[in-house]
């Protein structure tokens, strides 16, 4: 925390202010009492005067520098005390802003995948390392099992599979051989491959999504807090009335002192700093519970957006669904158990990284099967694994016809993948596997549907695959086939009948879904560096069920600060009026001024004590889920 200027400054000023006041009150010399006071004026008021300034020369008076020059004018009339505590308040302030703000971001960068820097360009028949983005159209790149496809081709030589999940949002691995398309940030599989450059580095598919990214970004509006639309006006209004109450009377006479000091009371009890403490506590806090919940938000103002949001968009695989295969069936077609057979499939699969067999591996274990030792494993690449067992060669793998081809078309038709073990080349079975539902979306997605409103679901996959997800969760609008931009495009169209969109989707393929809306927010688990830039904030654990609570939560922050607001200016219009009317002391209207700003503070910071988000045995599995992928990403080409 130290290394954020506003925390250190902050510090300072509390240091000297703790050491000043009972030097004051204890009738130490004054020159030390005044060294301490200016040293807490310096340490805490430097870097908002200087904000100040800064503004002031592009014509905007903001609550910086008027937070100063009340604070100064407190000391002018020999308040020291009470300007000081002005300025401790109000660097505190920006200093608790900094550290939630800062906090989040680094979480975020986390996360990011960083993408390929350099390709294996095969010039003259050898291999030299070359900078990515230096390839040209007709380059020649080997790329090696578990490399990033560093820019998009055709594949002259050899056969692979290739983990496009970053562009298409779909978990599967997709076979490629020569002749194929590929493109750049996809994932190869076990296979090595020559790649022929079809487009310049600047012109990829990759480049294109980021692209529309930056156009979202820019056409989206800028979040500003309530109390920011209004400080500027507020401060020249608080500047130009106190200028009044001081020349105007004076130039009738009045007394200079008497005068200066109506004056000054009224700037400081006219200063907006429960104002300003109204709304970025609260803010500050939904933010701090949510970073608690799994929910990184990266900054204060989406927590105001998330308050408006009344429509809600899904990504399908990944957000909705877990975005890793699972086992959804074993079949035997030689009359073998179906524990045999996924045993036998197991045991080969195992020293594979491919999903597919991760998965198969994953559910032989969860079965607590008892592997056979296999020898001569081999990888096929774009094929499956072979194994022996025993003297018996078992290879699973794509289907590739034969007596188990209509089941196999039937598993495609209900949008799932069938594998083909064999023995000594004859079927023996099938392992049928899906991508499915996370575990309490249907409760999830209703919790949704009574907060916000009905979410509709958007995806790459077909529509049948697609509408059976929708009718298992309870999603009734499914909007199936889409591309990148065709998930802006469905958004734009929501927020151009007036809807405040949140999106969730996890994919590079979903950034500009995440960029266009009103607030995007990334799923961790598969998020990548664009995607998780694009969104205002990650959801880490339990994504669907934490859009609900995440929402009341957000709307509870903003009522704080509402509630915040209304008592801060009737307090403030009290002890204007008490000002103008009567003669208020200043002890009195700082006094009065201060304990506001605490209260206000206070109420907003409550939210971290009694934040009204349930705690649920959904969420706690959905962070063991999160974990044991994050551990499956670490460990896994594809």
């Amino acid at each position: 925390m130290l290394s954020l200027p506003e925390v250190r400054s902050a510090a300072l000023a509390l240091l000297f202010f703790a050491a000043a006041v009972p030097a004051d009150l204890l009738g130490a010399p004054w020159p030390l009492v005044a060294l301490l006071y200016a040293a807490c004026y310096v340490t805490g008021g430097w870097e908002p005067a200087w904000s100040g300034l800064q503004a002031l020369r592009e014509r905007t008076l903001d609550v910086d520098l008027l937070m100063i020059v009340a604070a100064l004018g407190a000391a002018a009339i020999g308040q020291h005390l009470d300007g000081a505590l002005l300025i401790v308040i109000f660097a505190s302030s920006g200093a608790l802003e900094a550290v939630m703000t800062a906090r989040t971001r680094a979480s975020i960068t986390g996360l990011l995948d960083l993408a390929p820097e350099t390709a294996h360009r095969i010039a003259d028949g050898r291999e030299e390392s070359v900078r990515a983005a230096d390839l040209a159209v007709g380059d020649e790149v080997a790329v090696r099992p578990g490399e990033k496809i560093p820019a998009d081709g055709t594949v002259r030589d050899g056969a692979t599979e290739v983990d496009a999940s970053t562009l298409t949002g779909e978990p599967l691995p997709i076979r490629r051989g020569p002749g194929d398309q590929v493109f750049a940030g996809t994932l190869n599989g076990t296979g090595t491959v020559r790649v022929r450059v079809d487009r310049d580095p600047a012109d990829t598919v990759l480049a294109g999504i980021a692209a529309q990214v930056e156009r979202a970004a820019e056409t989206k509006s800028k979040r500003q807090l309530f109390v920011e639309k209004v400080e500027q006006r507020y401060s020249v209004v608080v500047v130009v009335a106190a200028l009044a109450l001081l020349v105007g009377p004076l130039l009738f006479g009045a007394d200079f002192r008497d005068t200066l000091l109506r004056a000054m009371t009224f700037m400081i009890v006219a200063s907006p700093c429960a104002v300003v403490l109204a709304t970025m506590p609260p803010l500050l806090a939904a933010v701090a519970v949510a970073g608690r919940r799994g929910v990184l938000l990266k900054d204060a103002g989406v927590v105001e957006a998330l308050a408006e949001v009344d429509a809600v968009a899904l990504d399908k695989t990944g957000t909705v669904t877990r975005g890793r295969p699972e086992v959804r069936a074993v079949e035997p077609l030689d009359g073998r158990s179906a524990d045999e057979l996924l045993a036998l499939a197991a045991a080969v699969e195992e020293g594979s990284e491919h999903v597919l067999g991760r998965a198969v591996v994953t559910e032989a274990r969860r079965r607590t099967l008892p592997l056979p030792e296999v020898r001569d494993f081999a990888a096929l690449p774009g094929e499956g694994v072979r194994g022996v067992v025993g003297t018996t060669v078992i290879t699973v793998g794509r289907p590739t016809g034969g007596e188990e081809r209509d089941r196999v078309a039937e598993a495609e038709r209900e949008g799932h993948t069938a594998v083909v073990v064999r023995v000594d080349d004859v079927p023996v079975g099938l392992l049928v596997l899906a991508d499915e539902v996370r575990l309490g979306a249907a409760e999830a997605i209703a919790a949704v549907g009574r907060a916000v409103a009905p979410p509709v679901l958007l995806t790459g996959d077909a529509e049948g695959p697609a509408r059976l997800v929708g009718d298992r969760i309870g999603v009734g609008e499914v909007r199936a086939g889409l591309l990148p931009a065709d998930k802006a495009a469905a958004v734009e169209e929501l927020e151009r009948g007036g809807r405040r969109v949140l999106a969730a989707g996890d994919g590079l393929n979903d950034a500009p879904l995440l960029a266009t809306a009103h607030v995007g927010l990334a799923v961790g688990e598969g998020a990548g560096t664009l995607s998780v830039e694009a969104a205002d904030g990650v959801l880490l654990r339990d994504p669907l069920g934490a859009l609900a609570p995440l929402a009341a939560l957000a709307r509870r922050a903003r009522r704080v600060a509402r509630a915040n607001l209304a008592f801060a200016a009737v307090v403030i219009v009290g002890l204007v009026t008490w000002d103008l009317v009567g003669t208020l002391p200043l002890a009195l209207g700082v006094a009065g001024h201060e304990l506001s700003t605490v209260l206000v503070c206070l109420n907003g910071l409550r939210l971290l004590l009694r934040p009204g988000w349930p705690a649920s045995e959904r969420g706690e599995r959905g962070e063991r889920h999160a974990a044991e992928q994050a551990g499956d990403l670490v460990g896994s080409r594809a």
